[in-house]
C-alpha cells in the first residue's frame, strides 16, 4: 500500500528529490565552457575532449539496466547516498588531478551513477506520488535544468576567476554535499522502490508485448534520441562555437547560461501549456521551427543576432524533453506498458544522444570549419519534424 504523506514530509521529498536532481548534469555541462581550455592545456583533440561529454551520456543509457538490481541489493536510500557520493568524490577528483585520463574515467563512473539514480527517482515519484507524478516530474526536470543552466554559466566565471580548469569543473562537487544532505533529512521519511513483481521497477512480460515489436516505440526512441543529441550537442560545442566567432569565454558562458535560463523556464512552461491546450504536434513543431531559426541567427556570427539565437534555442531545448517523456504515457494504459516504453526510449536514446557530440567533433577535427555543425544541427531538428508528423497526435483514450 501507498504511503500517505503529510505536507511537511511531502516538502521534505520534494526539496530532496529538487537537489538530487540538480547534481544530475553539471558533470556533463560544465565541460562545454571548458572544451577549449581543455583540449589546449592538455594537447587533445576535439574527438577526445569531446568525448568527456559524449561518455557519460552513452553511459545513461547503457547502464540504465543497473538500476533495479542496486535498488534490490542496497535499497533506495542506501542507493542514492552512494551513487551521491560517487559524483561528489569523482568531480572532486577533477578539480585535483590535471589528466586526460582521470577525466574520462571519471567521466565513465559518473556517467553509471547518473545511469543508477535517474530510473530510480522517476519509479519513486511514480510510486510515492501517483496522483501528483507530472507535477513532481515538473520538479525533477526543473532541477535538472537549473543544475545545467548553472553549471553552463558559472564553470566559464570561476575560470575567469582562478585560471584553473580544474577549479571550475571540481567546485561543482559541492552540489553533492548538498544533495546528500536533502536525501539524509528526505530519508527519515518512510520512502521505497519496491523490487517485487507489484512494483515499478518489473514489467510483467507475459502480459504486455514488448515495444522493441511495436514500429511506434521505435519512432519514440528515435525521436527521444534526437531531442538528447540536440540537447548534448548544442550544449557541448555553442561556447566553443561563440569563441571561434570572437566572443570571449566568459560571453560565450553567458550566451549559454542565457539559453539553459530560459530552457528551465520551459521545462515546466510547456507541460503546462500542452496542458491546457493539448496539440501536441502544433507545439513540438513550433518547438523545431524555434529552434532551425536559432540555429541560423547563431551561424550568423553577429554577436546580437547570437544573444537573440540562444533565446531561441532554448524553447526547442526547454519543450523537446517533457514532451518526449510524455510520449509513452499518452501510448500506453498500463504502468508496465508504460515502464517498459520509457526503458526502452531512453535506453536507445542517450545512446544515440551521446554519438552526435562525437560525430560533431570529428568532423571539425577533419575540416576546422563549424558550418558543418551547424548542417547537424538543422539536420536534427529536420528530422524530429518528419518523426513528430509519423508519430501524429496523442491517442484518444
Amino acid at each position: 500500500m501507498i504511503k500517505e504523506f503529510s505536507k511537511k514530509e511531502s516538502v521534505i521529498l520534494l526539496i530532496a528529490i529538487f537537489a538530487v536532481a540538480v547534481n544530475m548534469r553539471p558533470a556533463i555541462t560544465s565541460i562545454g565552457p571548458m572544451l577549449e581550455v581543455i583540449r589546449e592545456q592538455l594537447s587533445l583533440t576535439n574527438v577526445q575532449v569531446s568525448m568527456l561529454t559524449a561518455i557519460p551520456v552513452i553511459c545513461m543509457g547503457i547502464f540504465a539496466t543497473l538500476a533495479p538490481y542496486f535498488n534490490r541489493k542496497m535499497g533506495l536510500k542506501r542507493t542514492m547516498y552512494l551513487m551521491l557520493s560517487l559524483i561528489g568524490l569523482l568531480t572532486a577528483i577533477r578539480g585535483i588531478v590535471p589528466s586526460f585520463i582521470v577525466l574520462i574515467g571519471t567521466a565513465f563512473l559518473i556517467g553509471i551513477a547518473l545511469a543508477v539514480m535517474g530510473p530510480l527517482l522517476s519509479a519513486m515519484i511514480k510510486q510515492n506520488f501517483p496522483q501528483r507524478a507530472a507535477s513532481v516530474i515538473g520538479v525533477y526536470s526543473f532541477g535538472m535544468g537549473v543544475g545545467a543552466s548553472v553549471s553552463a554559466g558559472l564553470t566559464a566565471l570561476f575560470y575567469n576567476e582562478t585560471n584553473s580548469y580544474r577549479f571550475a569543473l571540481g567546485i561543482w562537487s559541492v552540489l553533492a554535499l548538498l544533495g546528500l544532505l536533502a536525501w539524509f533529512f528526505a530519508m527519515r521519511v518512510e520512502t521505497v522502490v519496491y523490487s517485487a513483481k507489484q512494483g515499478p521497477m518489473t514489467v510483467n512480460t507475459e502480459k504486455i508485448v514488448s515495444p522493441w515489436r511495436i514500429k511506434k516505440a521505435w519512432l519514440f526512441l528515435l525521436f527521444f534520441g534526437l531531442q538528447s543529441s540536440a540537447f548534448f550537442s548544442i550544449v557541448t560545442w555553442l561556447a566553443p562555437i561563440a569563441k571561434s566567432f570572437g566572443m570571449t569565454l566568459l560571453q560565450a558562458g553567458t550566451l549559454l547560461s542565457v539559453m539553459t535560463v530560459v530552457q528551465i523556464i520551459l521545462n515546466l512552461g510547456f507541460p503546462l501549456l500542452m496542458g491546457k491546450f493539448p496539440a501536441r504536434r502544433f507545439w513540438v513543431l513550433l518547438m523545431l521551427i524555434s529552434g532551425m531559426l536559432a540555429t541560423l541567427f547563431i551561424w550568423t556570427g553577429v554577436h546580437s543576432l547570437m544573444w537573440t539565437g540562444a533565446i531561441l534555442m532554448g524553447i526547442p531545448l526547454g519543450g523537446l524533453f517533457p514532451v518526449a517523456l510524455l510520449l509513452p504515457l499518452d501510448e500506453t494504459e498500463t504502468a508496465d506498458e508504460t515502464n517498459s516504453w520509457t526503458a526502452m526510449m531512453q535506453t536507445g536514446g542517450y545512446i544515440i544522444g551521446g554519438l552526435f557530440p562525437l560525430v560533431i567533433a570529428l568532423i571539425h577535427d577533419w575540416t576546422g570549419d563549424h558550418n558543418y555543425t551547424f548542417i547537424i544541427f538543422i539536420g536534427l531538428y529536420v528530422s524530429m519534424m518528419i518523426l513528430t508528423l509519423l508519430i501524429g497526435e496523442k491517442r484518444e483514450a
